[in-house]
């Protein structure tokens, strides 16, 4: 099993994702780890990444869970994943790719980047993260505000109910 935990910066990719993946007995990736110092300079910087800057990153990220899937290996991924066609070259060649979208008030997310510490990530690069979000269609999709614990159950009941109807189309569920 293939998943990838998406959303705008601070909305609990990596701790949610963590979770599932204890849950799940997965292996956690995250993305963050795959950009090239020029991106992680840029975003320090508060400067947003073009889609140029994100080629290489998602045709790596697409190639790890690639060879994951090849291998048998469950992956889950926390990857903001922004823009549909981002998630589309995360796909590619993994038609089963679970999608997991967390959301949240902008309120919420703000009082979360200014607690976090040890992130390269600049705070001030959210609302061009919101801005350029295309909400997916094809995801489960969860409200940040409960406590992280409940979010990786609800997904993995969720995917525990997807994977008993393989037939069935993936489920949204809006915040």
């Amino acid at each position: 099993m293939q998943v990838v935990v998406m959303g705008v910066t601070g909305v609990g990719k990596t701790t949610v994702g963590r979770l599932i993946a204890k849950r799940l007995g997965a292996r956690f990736v995250d993305a963050d780890d795959f950009h090239p110092p020029a991106n992680v300079a840029k975003m320090r910087a508060g400067i947003p990444l073009d889609d140029d800057d994100r080629q290489p990153w998602l045709a790596a990220l697409n190639a790890h869970l690639r060879e994951a899937a090849r291998r048998g290996d469950s992956v889950v991924l926390a990857c903001s994943a922004l823009k549909s066609a981002y998630r589309e070259r995360l796909r590619e060649g993994i038609p089963d790719l679970k999608l997991v979208h967390l959301v949240g008030a902008r309120e919420l997310i703000v009082q979360r980047l200014g607690a976090r510490s040890g992130h390269y990530m600049n705070p001030a690069l959210l609302d061009s993260q919101i801005a350029t979000l295309e909400r997916p269609d094809d995801a489960l999709s969860l409200d940040v505000g409960p406590a992280p614990e409940e979010l990786a159950n609800a997904v993995c009941a969720d995917l525990a109910r997807v994977q008993a109807a393989p037939t069935s189309p993936t489920h949204t569920r809006q915040p």
